[in-house]
């Protein structure tokens, strides 16, 4: 078992706490000291030019699934040479009515070693094993789906 941990930290910078007026933003600090300016999202009256929380569980899902794929390809051989994710979340009401990420939809676009390149059914078939494995993906209820990857050409 193993611990993961942020520092979330926010400070009152306006006269109101108002719901319209107070600032949302605030920061994301982890322990190699990189820290990432957050918000909410601007629908919800965050800034634009900062990561909003819905932004990083997109991107936490798609960093996972990668990383796992990337760690299935290693063990099979099978060299990578560069993964890009355009990753969607979508922000709607669940069965309960609740706003949630009900879905994330990945979109792989991937380049193999020459000579590497898996066939279309070995790609699914990582694919579905990189989420079945992902941390992340077993720690949400968000449903996940990979679109066709794109395959580049090295």
């Amino acid at each position: 078992m193993s611990q993961h941990r942020a520092r979330i930290h926010w400070v009152k910078e306006t006269a109101s706490f108002d719901y319209k007026e107070y600032n949302r933003e605030h920061t994301w600090t982890f322990k190699n000291g990189t820290v990432v300016h957050a918000a909410a999202a601007p629908k919800f009256l965050g800034s634009e030019e900062c990561v909003d929380p819905e932004e990083g569980l997109v991107a936490s899902i798609s960093s996972c699934h990668m990383l796992t794929f990337l760690a299935l390809c290693a063990r099979k051989a099978i060299v990578v040479e560069k993964y890009d994710d355009d990753a969607v979340g979508y922000l709607e009401p669940n069965e309960n009515k609740k706003l949630a990420i009900t879905r994330v939809v990945l979109r792989p676009r991937i380049s193999f070693a020459p000579g590497q390149r898996p066939s279309a059914e070995a790609l699914v078939e990582l694919h579905d094993k990189a989420h079945r494995e992902c941390f992340i993906a077993n720690s949400v209820l968000t449903r996940v789906t990979v679109e066709e990857p794109v395959l580049e050409a090295h």
